[in-house]
């Protein structure tokens, strides 16, 4: 079947399914472990069963997989709803865990000893794992494999009532040692965890192992398609296994390939030794390519759905470069956020022939791509800061900015000429330019048109605010920081940059969160330890877009 323009295959099956009865209503369902924060290969997950479930009219599941209390915490599941809500999705009343379910499972987990197709093992983890074989060799039968059905559930009945230690006992499946998928030689579905749940506290001593409960918990929602990412794929002949001795309702899984992006690690263990060691600040350090970390640095969640949008869907792996997910959140904010002005490396400039205490207030588009927003006022007077790199005492060749007898445009005021450079006596830094500006040029309109090449942002050091701009890089130094195994060793060491400058002093108490254009700079998020006494702005992103340059050239 010729799949329909926009159209891709999970699509294409859901509708085959619909067509053809096997489903009457779209259940999917979002399926976390809540042992750390999201990020964006979640989010593409979660674009995915949210975004199938509405296109068809159905329902998607927010379902907490908390098969494992050693490394839940509340924190983690507040946090993963915080950031499904966020990014624009809404479960509605369909929040769920896998502790919901313990003892239906430990139910299937009985009928499945009865009918001879489970067993209690007292082999170490050690010894299953050597005796399960590789790709090319069959596992070796656990010598407990053939106990008999009354002994199977007795054991399974004292693991669970806590008579024997943590990994003394497991009970597994009854399947093929020789199957040439491993994931079929008698997998392990219970391990003895005497550990306190954060749901159920101490009712349980056994817990289920994530391919067991990875079918059942579908099942029980009703979940018409499972949608998995393509690791999966060999795990779901024995999901089907289950359900099919079970005998109970089938989901129908479809996979596709992960999310994988340069310069960063999308791995949770990985993640989880990042904030653990302190290599960064917390789940929601910028720096991260989690949700939290990449909604304080200024990413918007309309930016993340368009890039997960833009990646699309498919079954083959690739690697997406950063750029690409840059682009997105520079399409978003030059729409929606305010223009100002701040300087990141001040240099004092005064205006000799401009008079002393003399404020007048200009004019400039809040945002020039929407005009809706309205104007903003900007004060000018006659001492300003300007940026350091904007001047050059001996310029090079098309430096076009300030330089001594050089008129350039000061943004939104008016031209100016440089006549008289100050310096320190001891170090010889440059640390105040003498300037005179031409009153006839307000608002860069000039008699007779003259015209200068370079343009400078300035704010009035009158009325000018401090503020400490952090400046963030690539995390890591390769674009595959694991390839030789040594992530860690591939940190880049000048991942983050502050700097103390001045910002337009309106301003000055802006609320967390809120993002700007610092025009000529880049994109910038007002930083969640920010106060009106001292601000602090993350980068979101610069004005320079490599990707649409990268777009660009494909299209030649």
């Amino acid at each position: 079947m010729t799949e329909a323009p926009g159209v891709n295959f999970i699509q294409e099956a859901v509708r085959e399914d619909l067509a053809a009865g096997r489903y009457t209503k779209v259940i999917t369902r979002f399926p976390p472990e809540p042992n750390g924060y999201l990020h964006i290969g979640h989010a593409k997950a979660i674009c995915i069963d949210f975004g199938i479930a509405e296109e068809f009219g159905g329902l998607c599941n927010l379902r907490f997989d908390d098969t494992n209390p050693t490394k839940e915490e509340q924190h983690y599941i507040d946090a993963i709803q915080d950031g499904v809500r966020w990014l624009g999705f809404d479960w509605g009343d369909r929040l769920y865990y896998a502790s919901d379910y313990f003892a239906q499972m430990y139910e299937w987990a009985i009928q499945l000893i009865r009918d001879g197709k489970a067993y209690v093992d007292d082999q170490t983890a050690d010894e299953i794992r050597e005796n399960r074989g590789t790709l090319t060799e069959p596992g070796k039968p656990s010598p407990y494999r053939d106990r008999g059905v009354e002994e199977n559930l007795d054991l399974f009945e004292r693991m669970q009532a806590g008579e024997f230690p943590n990994g003394s006992r497991v009970l597994r499946a009854r399947i093929d040692m020789a199957s040439p998928n491993l994931n079929m030689r008698d997998p392990v579905m219970y391990r003895i965890l005497a550990v306190p749940h954060h749901r159920t506290g101490d009712r349980w001593k056994i817990y289920p192992m994530y391919d067991w409960a990875h079918g059942l918990e579908d099942s029980i929602e009703r979940v018409s398609h499972s949608l998995c990412s393509i690791e999966f794929q060999d795990h779901r002949p024995l999901y089907d296994w289950f359900l099919e001795q079970l005998g109970i309702f089938h989901p129908r899984q479809i996979e596709f390939a992960r999310l994988e992006l340069e310069h960063t690690v999308l791995s949770k263990r990985k993640l989880i030794q990042l904030v653990s060691g302190n290599y960064v600040g917390g789940w929601d350090d910028p720096r991260l390519p989690t949700l939290a970390g990449l909604r304080r640095r200024g990413y918007t969640p309309a930016s993340i759905r368009n890039f997960c949008d833009r990646i699309g869907v498919s079954k083959a792996h690739s690697v997406v470069e950063f750029a690409l997910l840059e682009h997105c959140l520079r399409d978003d904010l030059n729409k929606t956020a305010p223009r100002t002005m701040a300087v990141m490396r001040p240099l004092k400039l005064v205006l000799t022939n401009y008079p002393e205490g003399k404020v007048e207030e200009l004019e400039a588009d809040v945002n020039p791509e929407d005009p809706s927003a309205g104007r903003r006022k900007i004060p000018f007077s006659r001492e300003l800061w300007i940026e350091q790199d904007d001047f050059r005492e001996d310029p090079p060749k098309k430096f076009y900015r300030l330089s001594p007898g050089r008129e350039v445009r000061l943004k939104y005021a008016y031209y100016i000429t440089c006549n008289e450079v100050v310096k320190d006596p001891g170090t010889g830094e440059v640390t105040e330019l003498r300037c005179m500006y031409d009153p006839e040029t307000r608002g860069g309109w000039v008699p007779g048109g003259r015209k200068v090449k370079g343009t400078s942002h300035w704010v009035s050091a009158a009325h000018a605010a401090r503020a400490e701009f952090r400046l963030y890089d690539r995390l890591f130094t390769r674009p595959n920081p694991d390839e030789d195994g040594q992530f860690l060793s591939n940190l880049n060491p000048q991942s983050l940059e502050k700097i103390s400058g001045f910002i337009e002093a309106g301003l000055a108490g802006a609320p967390a969160g809120a993002r700007y254009q610092f025009e000529r700079l880049g994109y910038f998020c007002v930083d969640p330890d920010s106060s009106p006494e001292a601000m602090a702005f993350n980068r979101s992103v610069s004005l320079k877009d490599t990707w649409a340059r990268i777009e660009s050239n494909l299209k030649l």
